[in-house]
């Protein structure tokens, strides 16, 4: 049964990691991020069929879940905050350029 909150987690975590991006993309207008939204997209549907698949068996839906975090992997990435601090960079909040 934890396995499921294990799966969840990581569902979560990804999905959290690209709205940031996309906040990001959409103040910066910076093309990696947009890069990383889309991966991040396609890394959190996995993690979804990971996380449904967990619950009939925990081993393979949990690898699922491996595979998916690793394709979310921060790509490179330019700078964006300077020496913000850590509550704005979790948040993702820039200066938003035109």
């Amino acid at each position: 049964m934890i396995y499921i909150y294990i799966a969840a987690f990581g569902f979560v975590a990804i999905i959290f990691l690209t709205l940031r991006d996309i906040r990001i993309f959409h103040r910066t207008k910076i093309e990696s991020y947009r890069k990383g939204a889309l991966r991040g997209m396609v890394a959190g549907a996995l993690a979804w069929v990971g996380m449904i698949v967990t619950l009939g068996n925990p081993l393979i839906g949990l690898t699922i879940e491996l595979v998916a975090i690793y394709l979310n992997g921060k790509g490179k990435r330019e700078d964006v905050f300077g020496d913000a601090p850590l509550a704005k960079r979790v948040l993702g909040e820039t200066t938003i350029k035109k």
